[in-house]
């Protein structure tokens, strides 16, 4: 769900050139090279910072320039870093090269650090190009250029879809088969203890995406800080639309394994059974009776006002189904919003 977004043009730093000296001393009439190198240009870096909601504070300020190395001296002495820039952005920004439209990278955690533009490298004095035979090289490199691109940057909730279930529901198999995210997948509960976030697609069209997150199993209790509840909970605040995932090859009731989770998520501060949602069984290709468990997924969707649908994450079957749906439910949220 797109909260904000703004363009911004940033360049780094240009590396400060080398320098061509040589020693000259009293009585050392010819003394070799001395030429120092040049200091790095300056990056610019994107830094998150919790506290911040919006890209406001980026609006007016399109075009960002780090520093510039110093050219190097003589006496050896290397040319200062130039100073690099870093801009605050909120938890949740997605960034894009604005000429492709390309996913650079997604920043949620509070601290984490992304260098959008590399500040180029210093360049070689002479004193590096002095050789057996050529004692007095009077060549040095000059600074390599900085970075420069166009930036699109795009305030997200966590996610625009959020996988929520049981411990070993299959939620980090499925993020998995429809994203490029590598969550650690086993089968026992709790394989996931932070949110992976994966951008999907539908087949055959890479411009239209969506953020899919998955969340770590939630367990009764879950909203008094039972396993980690609280924190998993606290994820789930931001995706306006739900995916609920439930094991069609366990033994257990099914009915009481969604009113485990509805339960938890009605409990907590936040309204979060009010959020849009999907009933999803997996581990369709796990299944004997299959006639028989997908009579229980619609009767028990159906008990709660919601559609159903059943996947393979193994074998991909229903998985096409399950993305058209999701990007209707998300397309539905942004236009009431």
């Amino acid at each position: 769900m797109l909260v904000d977004s703004v363009r911004i043009t940033v360049r780094a730093g240009n590396g400060g050139n080398g320098c061509v000296s040589f020693r000259r001393e009293k009585y050392v009439p010819r003394g070799g090279p001395n030429g120092g190198d040049g200091g790095r240009g300056g990056n610019v870096i994107l830094v998150v910072e919790e506290g911040l909601n919006t890209l406001l504070h980026l609006h007016n300020r399109r075009q960002v320039r780090a520093g510039r190395g110093q050219h190097g001296r003589g006496s050896n002495k290397t040319g200062a870093s130039g100073e690099d820039i870093r801009l605050q952005v909120p938890p949740g920004t997605v960034v894009r090269d604005a000429a492709g439209g390309e996913i650079l990278g997604v920043l949620v955690e509070n601290g984490q650090e992304m260098v959008v533009a590399k500040g180029g490298r210093g360049g070689r004095g002479n004193a590096r190009f002095a050789t057996s035979t050529n004692r007095v090289p009077r060549i040095a490199e000059d600074g390599g250029e900085g970075e420069e691109l166009d930036l699109d940057l795009e305030l997200k909730l966590l996610a625009d879809v959020g996988l929520v279930g049981l411990p070993n529901a299959g939620k980090s198999t499925l993020l998995s088969r429809l994203s490029a995210a590598r969550p650690k997948i086993a089968d026992y509960p709790f394989t996931t203890v932070e949110p992976h976030l994966g951008v999907v697609s539908p087949s055959g069209d890479d411009l239209r995406t969506l953020v899919m997150a998955d969340i770590p199993g939630i367990i009764e209790g879950a909203h008094e800080g039972a396993g980690l509840g609280i924190q998993f909970l606290r994820h789930v605040e931001r995706c306006p639309v739900l995916i609920h995932l439930v094991d069609l090859s366990s033994d257990s009731s099914l009915g009481e394994r969604v009113d485990t989770i509805r339960s938890e998520l009605e409990a907590h501060t936040a309204p979060l059974e009010n959020r849009p949602w999907i009933l999803v069984g997996t581990k369709l290709d796990a299944v004997a009776d299959r006639e028989a468990e997908l009579a229980k997924l619609a009767a028990t969707a159906k008990e709660n006002g919601v559609e159903s649908t059943a996947i393979s994450a193994v074998t991909g079957e229903g998985i096409d189904r399950l993305v058209g749906t999701l990007f209707k439910m998300v397309e539905e949220v942004q236009e009431a919003s």
